[in-house]
């Protein structure tokens, strides 16, 4: 019999282990002044609550100020108060109706496991009905049931009034802590034109194939997976360079080029900008078709064909009044980029800019090649 393989002896090593990681959660991705902000939120929330529900009850009345079950919509309420489960008509409706739920099986089963389990049922039926599933809820339906209450006035107080207090802290402190509670429904989009792949048909599709209950509002869940998509679009535009998509066939001109030579170049490279270049091939300038245009005048001109093709005519003689050479029309103030220069960087410069074409220069900061709009236009297609 052969002795197994050292890959195989490994994984059966690790099969225990991975069976216990299987049952750990994932760590959560929140930061520790979150979780402060969460845990003195509970510590307020509960405080304010107990103190005014004492307040609020008659006096020699027995009832309890507080409820266990509170404490566990606390959890919801400050620790996630963008849930389903923690909107104040969840919280609100979903434990006093559970605490009712309790009772109506006392009633019919009498206290004990039974009732308790009933309880629950029913309590989750109810809060399905009427959207207010809320967890914490079904506590009290079994508290409920297990304790025997029987009057229904309970649910009134001192459940109703814990949950109303605390959905009231708890509106107060989010939002003066930065946590938009109750959470508002997003609009629906007026723009049709949007950075994403998926429509809100489909996620509503995928969302009643998956019918399951999730803890996340179906507008945080929208906004989360166009985050998501943003920034691994912005994630995959990162790893592509200027290098990676630039023209490296680059067609320049010197500063002494003749204005009708340089027009000749743009006219059969069919390109908008000439770099100008220095004897070591570094930039001294650019000249586009609009410094040709500015430069001739022929902007207003109703014959501006014309009147361009006699400007770009050369002058006889060794004096000229206008404009002969590159070096002459070309703009001096060049925006470049470097090679190694993620293309995600040149998104604002060609959209706040009216930048359309850029030098890319080496690290001796010679001309490399020029990167147009087209050029990352078709790398972000590429992306997609």
């Amino acid at each position: 019999m052969q002795a197994p393989t050292t890959a195989a002896a490994d994984a059966v090593r690790a099969r225990p282990a991975q069976r216990w990681h299987d049952w750990l959660p994932a760590p959560m991705p929140v930061d520790g002044a979150e979780r402060r902000r969460a845990g003195a939120g509970a510590l307020i929330g509960l405080l304010v609550t107990g103190l005014l529900a004492g307040i609020l009850l008659p006096p020699g009345d027995v009832t309890p100020w507080l409820v266990a079950p509170i404490g566990a919509s606390a959890v919801l309420v400050f620790c996630a108060p963008a849930s389903p489960f923690a909107h104040p008509w969840a919280v609100v409706a979903g434990n006093t109706l559970s605490a009712l739920a309790g009772i109506a099986c006392v009633h019919a089963l009498g206290a004990g496991p039974v009732a308790a389990a009933a309880a629950a049922s029913l309590a989750i039926m109810v809060m399905f009905t009427l959207r207010c599933l809320h967890p914490p809820g079904g506590a009290c339906a079994v508290l409920t049931a297990l304790g025997g209450v029987t009057d229904p006035h309970f649910a009134l107080v001192p459940v109703l009034l814990d949950s109303v207090l605390l959905v009231a802290t708890g509106m107060a402190y989010n939002n003066a802590t930065r946590r938009a509670y109750p959470q508002r429904a997003a609009l629906p989009a007026t723009e049709p034109a949007q950075r994403r792949s998926f429509t809100d048909a489909d996620l509503d599709a995928v969302l009643a194939r998956h019918n399951q209950v999730l803890d996340v509002s179906r507008e945080d869940l929208h906004t989360l997976l166009e985050e998501a998509q943003v920034q691994a679009w912005r994630r995959r535009a990162r790893q592509l360079r200027c290098s990676d998509v630039m023209s490296r066939e680059t067609v320049a001109v010197s500063f002494g080029t003749p204005v009708h030579e340089a027009w000749r170049l743009l006219r059969q490279h069919r390109v908008k900008a000439l770099p100008v270049l220095d004897r070591a091939r570094r930039i001294v300038g650019i000249v586009t078709l609009a410094d040709f245009m500015r430069e001739a005048g022929v902007d207003p001109h109703p014959r501006w064909a014309q009147r361009l093709r006699q400007w770009l005519r050369p002058s006889p003689g060794c004096h000229s009044e206008k404009p002969e050479a590159v070096g002459q029309i070309m703009t001096r103030q060049v925006r470049v980029v470097s090679a190694g220069r993620p293309i995600g960087d040149l998104l604002p410069l060609f959209a706040s800019t009216g930048h359309h074409h850029v030098p890319v220069i080496d690290a001796e900061r010679r001309l490399a090649g020029i990167i147009t709009q087209s050029d990352v236009v078709r790398a972000l297609a590429r992306l997609d």
